[in-house]
């Protein structure tokens, strides 16, 4: 058997013993998070989250939940009230214990924190409400149990909608959504049919199973990010707590249920694969066509998987040949295991027919937003022919700029920090895309801390999330009918978020002084 290591470390026991202590170590650090107050104040915000979510915003009208509720005289408006309230009360608390994580803060000098307390330890308390809360944030997961509920039914979700089937899985489905065609990778809708039938057939069951595979791209992301900033010389810290903490990740991955999140999964995985080294990036080019398949965006991630391995250190041509020949390589492999999924499954590649679909409604998308103002104005002047597709000329030039913007990008930050590349290109594909959702953001924000000094973005960053999660409230209060509320939610996040920001450079100058004086 194969020992190693220092003596009394792990590496130096057995390999059943390294395992069971391994495990104890996981346990440990998993009850130090359960006695930290920062970590409790987190846990009580998504409890209140996943609590106030059983209400109108986010059940369906079929939701088997509106019978409980209506037994315990909580169906009524005044619920909606309550429910919105502690929503927006659950946001503010696990913002509040997010940024009381911050890096150089609790990490560096414990306070509310104990001492041996691991990040992941951390997610998996404050992921524990939502696993078993119905979708919140979105109504997403009942689409793609409507999408699984047609391959039972020998129906291609590319080539039918959930309203070809009317029964309780297209009721479920949001009205915008109920007659469209899916743009989904083949992959995504196969594991939608498999929750669909683990789940029994049963409509709300099978939305809450599209959990499963989000939590798997969550475990995924929480047990990987960290390791990969360390190789490749960035603070694991910042990465852990930006990232695997970050509230947005928490709120749409785990109690969204969003495909985005096995995607960026199934990405990190093949990133981490790419800092093996030498031919591993053919392996991580696999599993990013894999990844693809659940959603197309991560075909991204491929461009850069060979410089991890192989930075191009000039433009000369003895370099740029074989970096190019790489790049293509890992871009093929990717596209070659992605139809090889796509013939596996049986589903072709009925997608592309769909891909207008995510803009097809109004978010807060800037080139729809351009867009919207421009219809305005021209149905002011009475230019109604010209207004009809204004939103759609908007959208397309938004597209095009984002991707000139991605080029330029690439020519100066791939051949040498291909992560660096990957933050901002998907962020900035993410901006620029017709359809704008937080869980979008998540693309390109996972990786913001492999950016060369991240530190300079903390604050914009940090801003950003608030203000997505700000956006939610207020979408959460309208639906409930108490948008002032909503209003009021995103005022306290602000000056929260300001509080916050003050306290930490009053610590910091106060640090600074310290060590001058000493």
């Amino acid at each position: 058997m194969r020992t190693g290591g220092t003596p009394g470390s792990l590496g130096s026991l057995p390999l059943g013993e390294r395992a069971a202590r391994s495990a104890r170590l996981r346990g440990l650090a998993y009850l130090s998070a359960w006695r930290s107050p920062v970590v409790w104040e987190g846990f009580i915000g998504a409890g209140s989250i996943v609590i106030g979510s059983l209400t109108p915003a986010y059940l369906p009208t079929n939701s088997p939940w509106w019978s409980r509720l209506d037994a315990l005289g909580l169906g009524g408006p005044v619920w909606r009230l309550v429910g919105t309230v502690l929503v927006l009360a659950g946001v503010v608390l696990l913002i509040d214990a997010w940024l009381r994580l911050r890096p150089g803060r609790q990490w560096e000098r414990p306070r509310g924190i104990r001492a041996g307390m691991h990040p992941w330890a951390v997610l998996g308390v404050w992921g524990l409400p939502f696993l078993v809360a119905p979708p919140i944030f979105s109504h997403d997961a009942y689409s793609y149990a409507a999408q699984g509920w047609l391959v039972v039914n020998d129906i291609s979700p590319y080539d039918g909608y959930p309203g070809l089937l009317p029964g309780a899985f297209a009721d479920q489905v949001s009205q915008e959504w109920r007659y469209t065609k899916t743009p989904y990778g083949p992959l995504a809708i196969q594991i939608q049919h498999l929750m669909v039938n683990l789940a029994g057939q049963n409509p709300y069951w099978s939305a809450v199973a599209m959990r499963i595979p989000a939590v798997i791209g969550v475990i995924l992301i929480g047990v990987l990010l960290s390791r990969i900033a360390r190789r490749t010389g960035h603070d694991p810290y910042f990465a852990a707590w930006f990232g695997t903490l970050n509230p947005i990740l928490l709120i749409d991955f785990v109690g969204g249920a969003h495909n985005d999140a096995l995607m960026m999964g199934l990405v990190v995985l093949g990133l981490f694969v790419a800092t093996l080294g030498g031919a591993s990036w053919i392996w991580a080019a696999l599993i990013v066509g894999v990844a693809a398949s659940i959603k197309q965006p991560a075909f991204m991630a491929a461009l850069a998987l060979p410089f991890l391995c192989h930075p191009m250190l000039s433009w000369r041509w003895p370099q740029l040949r074989p970096a190019l020949g790489r790049m293509l390589a890992s871009l093929a492999l990717s596209v070659g295991s992605f139809s090889l999924v796509s013939w596996v499954t049986g589903l072709g590649f009925g997608w592309y027919h769909a891909v207008n679909v995510p803009g097809m409604v109004i978010t807060v998308s800037p080139s729809t937003l351009v867009g919207l103002g421009i219809r305005q104005v021209l149905n002011l002047f009475g230019a109604t022919g010209a207004a009809v597709g204004a939103i759609q000329v908007s959208q397309t030039v938004g597209l095009v700029c984002g991707l000139v913007v991605v080029a330029v990008i690439a020519v100066r930050e791939l051949p040498r920090r291909p992560l660096t590349f990957l933050a901002w290109g998907y962020l900035v594909v993410t901006v620029a895309a017709p359809a704008l959702h937080s869980w979008y953001v998540l693309w390109g924000a996972l990786l913001l801390p492999m950016v060369d000094d991240a530190v300079r973005y903390v604050r914009s960053a940090t801003w950003a999330t608030v203000a997505l999660l700000a956006y939610a409230a207020v979408n959460l209060s309208w639906r409930n009918g108490a948008v002032a509320i909503g209003v009021a939610a995103v005022v306290v996040l602000a000056v929260h978020n300001l509080w916050h920001e003050r306290s930490t450079g009053e610590g910091r100058r106060r640090r600074r002084r310290g060590s001058a004086t000493d």
